[in-house]
């Protein structure tokens, strides 16, 4: 029986339009916007009937398309969910006479947390996020932080996806929560070495973090004390614990500009210690100990950071003593600080390497892997007098492993590896990298992942994956849901696109602002690139970002849709232009220094307008498109997705289908518990399938054509 198909909704047009710098742009979907936008992250059921009469048609519209793929996205929940092993746990990190960890309860959506005797015995859950979730429909821990004395532990929680997070205390010995409340803050909390106040970050009313407060236990919320205020909206102010403990470090900053202060935890009621003014692009973080601090930082021109030291009495920038010196194409990402040992986490052409110092004899010695395309990452400590680093490490194909490293003898030992409960070989999977060359002649890296068997002979689906923005590095790491497209005969590729960090800051800055347009070309280099190695062909592509990656999918949509037959956009920031130019909304201050101000500067105005997707929506062919937005987000408000959508389907002269699909009940990162999340993937994933023809893609792997089961053997990259 043929499936019954909804016409397509059609949103009314109601003219507006505005002038700047004396040029008009008209956007008739400007309703869609709320006016009451503030209160509707705050209570979702305030929204304007129209509009969400309008994005409830979207959704029953979405769904008469994409409602025959029920089946096939159940299968794919189940095989995703069978790769996880449900009462799965983090390798417990000692503390004192203990060691923390979290861990989940087979069929249970939040995360627990708990600890044991350091050594080994009984544990003790202190925190059960699925009995705190059932009285919610969208739940999410912010942070948790034992007490310095160990018997507190500070909790925070969103309840309704709008990233506003509410402080509680429990007591482990009782198992019940203080009568302290602190709202509206961003789910930081940093405790006061005597364990009787905390601070943390305000949001205000346009849900931005601008103030510090601090909390003494057993007080109103209304009795706490401010401790700083940021004065420029274009600056958030986030907090955390210093390497040694004995600071909060009070983190401000904008994209290219930050500024550090300390608060005494051992005197809490001293103000907050400004490290180095603020000087405009010049970017630094610190660790601390003893008397000398440890920065991070690009100052005097180091556009890939360099490492330096200060006193901690006199910290200004004309102390500043270089440690590790600027190399150029050498992108020193993140620095971690012991009593003994300095680590730094770096990266050359793409591939991470973590660096260790022995601070007493200056000797340094690196941990690298020789995979052609992997991930590496340090974990943290809450203990500073220690010798042992922990690490993760995995690749495309191999999942993720946990090691304990100790710095002065140089030895490993592996803590945990991902269980896979329904089974993974990586010899079954491939994992390569190639170079696309951009429209410039930039070697653009491709991390590539496939089922080993499989023919290249330019057949194959694939799915490309880009970001490219905020100078976020997208790591070659393991992802047990690909397998689900992959073991269907999809290849799946990331383009590490400029805009992004993964060669260096200056592979960033190479696709901001005034550059914006290198990301949108690499990431449409990269599927030629793509087409022409014969890994696909054009129109056998599907296109996938999330945020300023469904921004990127936007722009890929507009410039380049004849190489692509499908696009996800998740939540995508699209309407750049409107969105940069309303200096109420959360994020638009602090983004332009990415963007540019179009407010103040006709340069950045015209640069936007030329490349913002939905300004540039044309009378021409587009790929099927999926665009998913959450109703509570703060980040990327629900609007932009349903302007973009609302536009394309009124201007585009042929292609498609272009579909929206709003979450009613959630916000930037969509379903909250780790298994709802799974129906929001297998909806993309279905979604992909659907766009190249295999939505019957039911089977296993073995019985797909074109797939060769894998023969026993060692897996190369």
């Amino acid at each position: 029986m043929a499936r019954k198909v909804q016409a397509a909704p059609v949103a009314p047009r109601r003219p507006h339009s505005f002038t700047r710098h004396g040029i008009t742009v008209s956007d008739d979907y400007a309703w869609l916007k709320d006016a009451k936008w503030q209160e509707v992250l705050r209570d979702p059921a305030v929204l304007d009937p129209d509009i969400r009469k309008y994005l409830d048609e979207e959704n029953v519209y979405t769904e008469s398309l994409l409602g025959h793929t029920a089946a096939l996205q159940k299968t794919l929940v189940r095989e995703m969910r069978s790769r996880i092993k449900e009462d799965d746990s983090s390798v417990p990190s000692p503390d004192g006479a203990f060691a923390y960890f979290r861990k989940f309860r087979e069929g249970g959506q939040h995360e627990l947390f708990g600890r044991m005797p350091r050594n080994g015995g009984d544990s003790h859950i202190v925190l059960d996020g699925d009995a705190l979730a059932k009285d919610h429909k969208y739940f999410r821990f912010g942070g948790s932080r034992h007490s310095p004395d160990h018997k507190l532990q500070a909790w925070t929680a969103d309840t309704k996806g709008s990233e506003y997070f509410s402080i509680r205390v429990r007591d482990w010995a009782t198992g019940a929560d203080l009568d302290d409340l602190v709202e509206e803050t961003d789910g930081g909390v940093v405790w006061s070495k005597d364990a009787k106040s905390f601070f943390y970050v305000k949001l205000d009313d346009n849900h931005r973090p601008m103030q510090v407060w601090r909390h003494r236990l057993g007080t109103k919320q209304a009795d706490d004390i401010l401790i700083y205020e940021e004065q420029d909206s274009g600056w958030f102010t986030h907090l955390h614990e210093s390497t040694s403990g004995r600071f909060c470090v009070i983190a401000g900053g904008d994209h290219e500009t930050s500024e550090q202060r300390l608060i005494d935890l051992a005197n809490p009621d001293a103000p907050p210690r400004l490290v180095a003014t603020r000087q405009e692009g010049v970017q630094y973080s610190l660790a601390d100990r003893g008397d000398e601090l440890f920065i991070l930082t690009n100052a005097d021109d180091a556009i890939d950071f360099k490492i330096v030291t200060a006193p901690l009495a006199s910290p200004e920038r004309k102390n500043w003593r270089d440690l590790i010196p600027y190399r150029p194409s050498i992108y020193i990402i993140d620095i971690d600080l012991y009593a003994g040992h300095l680590v730094r986490l770096e990266r050359a052409n793409a591939l991470p390497a973590i660096v260790i110092r022995d601070l007493g004899s200056s000797e340094e010695h690196a941990i690298a892997f020789d995979e052609a395309a992997y991930s590496l990452d340090t974990m943290g400590s809450y203990e500073f007098e220690t010798t042992n680093l922990r690490f993760s490490y995995s690749s495309m194909t191999t999942p993720s492993e946990v090691y304990d490293y100790d710095m002065a003898k140089r030895s490993r030992v592996l803590r945990k590896r991902q269980e896979i409960p329904s089974g993974h070989d990586a010899a079954d999977y491939v994992t390569t990298r190639i170079m696309a060359k951009a429209h410039d002649g930039a070697e653009v890296p491709v991390s590539i992942l496939y089922r080993r068997g499989l023919k290249l002979d330019g057949t194959a689906p694939l799915l490309l994956y880009g970001y490219g923005s905020y100078g976020a590095a997208m790591p070659a790491s393991f992802n047990a849901n690909r397998l689900s497209l992959v073991d269907r005969g999809f290849v799946y590729a990331i383009a590490h696109i400029r805009g992004g960090a993964d060669k260096g800051w200056g592979w960033y800055l190479d696709g901001k602002r005034e550059k914006k347009t290198n990301t949108f070309d690499d990431f449409a280099a990269s599927a030629r690139a793509l087409i022409a190695a014969r890994y696909t062909s054009a129109k056998r592509i599907v296109g996938h970002g999330g945020s300023a990656g469904g921004m990127l999918m936007g722009a890929v949509a507009n410039r380049a849709g004849e190489l692509f037959t499908g696009i996800v956009a998740e939540v995508p920031f699209v309407d750049v232009l409107n969105t940069m130019l309303d200096d109420t909304l959360p994020l638009t201050p602090p983004e332009w220094p990415e963007w540019g101000n179009p407010i103040e500067s006709e340069k950045d105005f015209r640069t936007i307008l030329s490349y913002s997707p939905y300004d540039n929506v044309a009378a021409q062919d587009y790929p099927a498109i999926l665009a998913m937005g959450g109703l509570t987000d703060p980040r990327v408000t629900y609007w932009e997705p349903a302007k973009w959508i609302a536009r394309l389907r009124a201007t585009m002269s042929g292609g498609g289908p272009v579909l929206l699909r709003t979450n009613m009940g959630a916000g930037h990162g969509g379903a909250s518990g780790r298994f709802d999340r799974l129906d929001e993937v297998a909806i993309v994933y279905a979604f992909a399938l659907w766009a190249v023809g295999m939505t019957e893609a039911m089977a296993l792997p073995e019985t797909l054509p074109g797939v060769v089961p894998a023969q026993a053997g060692t897996h190369t990259a």
